[in-house]
């Protein structure tokens, strides 16, 4: 037999279908089938144009089924019919009339042009799509791979970033028009973006109504993957499925030349097919009980709040969920992943919570994944909590949701927290320190999830009735506070204070030791009117408009300095904890913390012995000024203001400090401010 052509009967791997000449191989997983048909269709049509009934004898390898196909043409659509037994109480829900999907497919023949399926009557089933061999140029492309120590991420949704026209691109909304928006990314100072999903949603399943607008509401930021392989087609411009891949290999390509790296929002903890009242796309028409978590009665074991949880430890699973992985890597350049709901990853077959689950050593031991960064969401929707403690095998990194809450609470005003503020400008040791560094910390204050950074500093509850579920969804525990007005306000005193406070938590963030992430749109201070949870909002709440930034021009210019700010100072970039030496608490007075349950103030020194660079950061929480004293600076230098966000720009931030008379050793901090000096 010719070594390129493929048996008649098929090879069992690689899963999905692989393409010789004019021969394609398919191989699906399916322990329980008792048969399997393929059908074949051409392109646009809803009936198949062949059908192969394969059998067990000779189509059959242990729990994989496979055929090879001669005379496949490029674009040819396939579906799957498959039988079994259907005893729902074993979580069996075979059903041989429906076409199944497969989970290895590389391309689908979804619509390119959003929300189209409410714009026609019929529908087209939704089929693989045999792929085009990769014609793409690559260049020479190489990862950035920059030190964990020196990222500054930016979480942003591929839409959204330039949907609103206000963007001024050629094709808005789509991996092109983010493009042409890199050089604003550089002007940032970020050098990884972390791509909300990015996989094939249906972003039609969400079928209420806006009560404000009368809109249709949608799945707009696609928690919610029909497939593992494919990419959103309706984040491209071209219609054709392959090109649409080229588009985001060109992106990657670009960003990669701008020095930025590319995460991918990854969601392995549930599928789109939802709970028992949910559509039939395709893992549960396979092998419902090998891909989910059932209890005892086949009822589907809901941890991620989407009604299924994928049995992420069971070794199909593992093994695909790998098999996706290394996909983005090797065919689009991806730099790293971060794992919604990751902690759902660590339950067993089930549901109970493992100390070494398979899924996560295996990731983390994978020689293809080797540089790849790995941060997970540590924590799941059914109360498994493990920020700290997850299974990190020395490489995950963590959203640190206690880090946003602590810096919350104290930069709010919350009593009881500068013991827990402190630990938190230090790359949180307490949570960290036994097994990881510093940069494994995720310093986060806002995310998609929750309140905007405006939001949080003007608002005290949620306010989510445009979603249509009378505001029952979304987070109730904010720790946000509006400073007198609920919502927008016209007066100058609170819009200044909360103006200040923005700038509070973005210092916060910025001089802590550890991996900031920072939240598109909070560089202008983008609002979603009090909404924390839009995640089916396709319009303005979520979209970047960019107008914004000429009118709220100061706050940014103050955004894009600290952010700078860190980049030139190395002694916020650490790769080891601070050791004791090298930093110096104080309260009102050196060397003198208070960490009483009422005290609001808190400040320190941080040296950095190889450069003699001394910087004094202080922070005034309470609701009142307070007279502090400044320590002694090194032989022959003064402290000299860089921060004091207490002061309308541009005195917030001083560009060139040696320009400015020193700091007396005396000095008046005002209510809700921050400062930092530097000794020169």
């Amino acid at each position: 037999m010719n070594k390129k052509e493929i048996p008649k009967n098929g090879v069992p791997s690689p899963l999905g279908t692989t393409k010789v000449g004019n021969q394609v191989n398919f191989a699906l997983f399916s322990h329980s089938a008792t048969q399997v048909k393929l059908l074949l269709f051409k392109p646009n049509t809803i009936k198949p144009f062949k059908e192969f009934t394969l059998d067990p004898k000779c189509n059959k390898t242990g729990s994989i089924w496979h055929v090879g196909i001669d005379d496949v043409q490029e674009g040819t659509e396939y579906a799957y019919k498959i039988d079994g037994p259907h005893i729902p109480k074993k979580g069996l829900l075979f059903n041989k009339s429906a076409l199944i999907l497969d989970p290895y497919a590389k391309e689908l023949n979804t619509s390119h042009i959003w929300e189209s399926k409410r714009k026609t009557k019929g529908e087209h089933p939704l089929l693989g799509r045999i792929s085009t061999p990769d014609d793409f140029d690559w260049e020479g492309d190489q990862p950035p791979k920059i030190p964990y120590e020196e990222l500054v991420i930016y979480e942003m949704h591929v839409r959204a970033f330039t949907r609103d026209q206000s963007s001024q691109t050629a094709s808005p909304g789509t991996f092109s028009a983010m493009i042409e928006k890199i050089p604003y990314l550089k002007e940032l100072g970020i050098n990884a973006v972390e791509l909300m999903p990015v996989f094939e949603f249906n972003e039609c399943e969400y079928g209420k109504i806006d009560p404000v607008t009368k809109q249709m509401l949608c799945n707009f930021w696609g928690y919610s993957t029909m497939n593992f392989f494919s990419l959103m087609h309706r984040y491209a411009v071209c219609s054709e499925p392959s090109k649409a891949k080229n588009e985001f290999k060109t992106l990657i390509k670009a960003l990669h030349q701008a020095g930025i790296e590319v995460i991918l929002d990854v969601v392995y903890n549930h599928t789109a097919e939802g709970n028992e009242k949910g559509p039939l796309i395709s893992f549960r028409g396979i092998d419902n009980p090998s891909y989910y978590i059932l209890d005892n009665e086949g009822h589907y074991q809901n941890y991620s709040g989407c009604g299924n949880t994928l049995s992420c430890n069971h070794a199909p699973v593992t093994q695909m969920i790998l098999d996706s992985l290394r996909y983005w890597v090797t065919e689009f350049h991806v730099d790293g992943f971060r794992f919604d709901l990751a902690s759902a990853m660590n339950r067993g077959e089930d549901g109970s919570v493992l100390s070494d689950p398979a899924v996560i050593h295996m990731i983390s031991e994978d020689p293809l994944l080797k540089n790849v960064k790995l941060i997970a969401e540590a924590w799941d929707a059914a109360g498994l909590y493990q920020v700290g403690s997850f299974p990190a095998h020395g490489r995950w990194l963590e959203w640190n949701g206690k880090y946003r809450d602590r810096v919350r609470a104290f930069i709010k005003g919350t009593d009881g927290m500068t013991g827990d503020f402190a630990q938190s400008l230090c790359g949180s040791p307490d949570l960290y320190q036994h097994d990881r560094k510093p940069y494994h910390s995720i310093n986060f204050i806002t995310a998609h999830d929750g309140f905007t950074l405006r939001d949080l500093v003007s608002y005290k509850d949620k306010h989510n009735e445009r979603n249509g579920e009378h505001n029952g969804d979304g987070d109730n525990n904010n720790q946000s506070w509006n400073y007198g007005v609920e919502g927008e306000t016209s007066e100058s005193e609170i819009l200044t204070l909360r103006l200040r406070q923005m700038r509070n938590f973005h210092v916060a963030m910025l001089v802590s030791i550890g991996t900031p992430m920072l939240s598109m749109g909070d560089e202008y201070g983008h609002t979603r009117v009090g909404n924390n949870n839009t995640w089916c909002q396709d319009n303005q709440l979520n979209w970047f408009l960019w107008n914004h930034l000429n009118e709220e021009q100061e706050f940014n210019r103050f955004y894009r300095q600290m952010i700078n700010f860190r980049k030139t100072h190395p002694i916020l970039r650490r790769t080891e904890y601070i050791p004791g030496s090298q930093i110096i608490w104080h309260g009102l007075e050196p060397m003198k913390a208070n960490w009483g349950n009422e005290n609001r103030f808190l400040a320190y020194t941080l040296k950095d012995p190889k450069k003699q660079e001394h910087l004094y950061i202080a922070f005034n929480c309470h609701h009142f000024s307070v007279d502090l004293q400044l320590p002694t600076p090194p032989r022959n230098k003064k402290w000299l203001r860089v921060v004091d966000t207490s002061l309308p720009s541009p005195d917030d931030f001083v560009e060139n400090p040696q320009s400015l008379s020193p700091l007396k050793k005396q000095h008046t901090l005002p209510a809700h401010s921050c400062m930092i000096a530097k000794a020169l």
